[in-house]
C-alpha cells in the first residue's frame, strides 16, 4: 500500500493496520487493541498519532478514497477518440466502486454515518464528489472539443446519469450479495453501454 503524504513510518503502519480491522470488523466491532496488535506498535503509539476511534477512521476513510481517486487521475484523455476514453474512465470506475476493499468502506460509512455523521461526511467528500469532478472534468473536456453537446442536460447532469448507468443496479447487487463477483466481460458490456448510450444522446458524431 502507497504511503500518504506527510506520515512517519509508523503512523503508516497504524494506518494499514487500521485499514485492514476496519474493512474486515466494521468501526463498531473494531479496537485499538486490534490495531495496535496488527501494526506491531504499542498502544500509545496509536493514541500519539490520532487521539480516539473516530480520528482513526476519519483517516482510513481519506486515504482509502486518496487510493481510489488516484486510479482515476493516472487515465489521461486520448484527443479525438471521446468514446475511448469514456470506455477507460468508465472501466476504472467500475473497478474502483466494485472492488472489495471500496464495498467493504462503503458498507461501514452507511452503517457508522447516522451515529456519525462526520463519516458520512468525509467519505462524500474525499470520494464520491472527487471522482464525480474527475469525470465530470473528462466529459467537459470532450464538450469543448465537440465531441459532446450537454447544452440541454447540463455537465452536472451528464456526469451524474454517466456514473448512474455505470454502475447502476449492480453496486446494490455486489454491496448486499458479497459473493456477488461480476466478470470482466460483464464489467466490459455495463462500460460499453453507458457511454453508448451517452454518446448516442449527446454525442455530435454519427
Amino acid at each position: 500500500m502507497a504511503r500518504p503524504n506527510d506520515i512517519d513510518e509508523k503512523a503508516c503502519s497504524v494506518l494499514e493496520a487500521a485499514s485492514a480491522v476496519f474493512l474486515a470488523h466494521g468501526f463498531s466491532a473494531a479496537t485499538t487493541d486490534m490495531i495496535q496488535s496488527q501494526a506491531g506498535v504499542s498502544k500509545a503509539t496509536v493514541y500519539a498519532r490520532y487521539p480516539n476511534k473516530e480520528a482513526l477512521f476519519l483517516a482510513v476513510i481519506e486515504h482509502q478514497c486518496q487510493l481510489f481517486d488516484a486510479q482515476l487521475q493516472a487515465i489521461k484523455p486520448t484527443p479525438g477518440d471521446v468514446q475511448g476514453t469514456l470506455e477507460t474512465l468508465g472501466r476504472a470506475y467500475l473497478e474502483v466502486v466494485l472492488s472489495p476493499k471500496a464495498l467493504a468502506l462503503f458498507r461501514v460509512v452507511v452503517a457508522e454515518a447516522p451515529r456519525f455523521p462526520q463519516i458520512g461526511r468525509t467519505f462524500y467528500t474525499s470520494g464520491p464528489k472527487v471522482i464525480h469532478a474527475q469525470i465530470r472534468a473528462a466529459l467537459e473536456r470532450a464538450a469543448e472539443a465537440g465531441e459532446l453537446d450537454l447544452s440541454v442536460v447540463g455537465r452536472e447532469g451528464a456526469t451524474s446519469m454517466f456514473l448512474g448507468m455505470l454502475r447502476h443496479e449492480v453496486q446494490l447487487e455486489c454491496l448486499t450479495q458479497p459473493d456477488a463477483n461480476p466478470s470482466d466481460a460483464q464489467r466490459d458490456m455495463w462500460t460499453h453501454l453507458a457511454v453508448s448510450t451517452l454518446l448516442r444522446a449527446y454525442g455530435t458524431r454519427p
